[in-house]
């Protein structure tokens, strides 16, 4: 036990596993069978991601130097992804329009984070933030994100602390997959897979509220900075044109992923 309280974690160390989780998730989505076993592990490890984003954004706004160059980034690489994320995410078909990519949720995200910060009148942030959520609703992880945001932002404000805000994240996710994505289901199947469904946000807040160095990232990191923010569309691509090779060419594919 005391070589666990030992072990920290940088920022971009637990970015690095973030990024493995939503790989899984995403080769889960593109070639797997969902209903098989092996899926719905990569499915489930692959909740870790957004949820560790949505805190370390909530982290980056505080730390950035120019908030409108962090903004300006995301945008540019939202749409650099989204020809991506739907070459990738289509289901039979060559491509098709599946919504708006996660680099859309997390500029909406920063905008929430803004609206929160600088709106001071109650009944214009409200509003504000309630255009936000909307818009989310077009996007990956719709509705998610910006609770997830929210809460952040209250637990760095002191209103409540990190570990809960993570388990209240983890609880509001399970709840909406039970609700919403299981409901074809017997009712205690819909409980054993929401509740698989919160096991990777609750270890995201494990690892970040436990492991966490918490250290603003130092210049050095900068190769860091622009993988991350490269591997998704980069990503993306190359299963997408897995994905276009094996619809066109099924015969010459010899391998099934189960």
């Amino acid at each position: 036990m005391q070589v666990l309280t030992n072990i920290r974690l940088s920022r971009n160390q637990i970015k690095y596993i973030a990024v493995f989780a939503m790989l899984l998730n995403h080769i889960a989505y593109v070639f797997m069978d969902e209903g098989s076993l092996l899926a719905k592990v990569f499915t489930n490890i692959g909740y870790f991601t957004a949820i560790t984003m949505c805190y370390f954004l909530v982290e980056g706004y505080f730390y950035t130097h120019s908030k409108k160059a962090y903004a300006r980034r995301l945008l540019i690489f939202a749409f650099i992804s989204q020809l991506p994320f739907c070459l990738a995410l289509t289901k039979n078909a060559v491509i098709s329009f599946t919504g708006f990519n996660m680099m859309f949720s997390l500029f909406l995200c920063f905008m929430l984070i803004y609206c929160y910060i600088n709106v001071k009148d109650p009944l214009n942030r409200s509003i504000c933030s309630t255009v936000i959520i909307i818009l989310s609703l077009f996007c990956d992880w719709f509705f998610m994100a910006p609770i997830f945001t929210k809460l952040f932002l209250l637990s760095r404000g002191g209103h409540i602390n990190k570990m809960q805000a993570f388990k209240y994240s983890a609880f509001i996710f399970g709840i909406f997959n039970f609700i919403f994505n299981t409901a074809q289901m017997p009712f205690y199947e819909r409980i054993l897979s929401a509740l698989a469904n919160m096991a990777a946000p609750l270890l995201a807040g494990i690892v970040i509220t436990y492991f966490y160095d918490d250290k603003k990232p130092s210049k050095a990191s900068k190769f860091s900075k622009w993988f991350f923010y490269i591997f998704y569309p980069a990503h993306l691509m190359i299963l997408g044109m897995l994905r276009l090779y094996i619809i066109l060419y099924p015969q010459t594919v010899c391998i099934t992923i189960l």
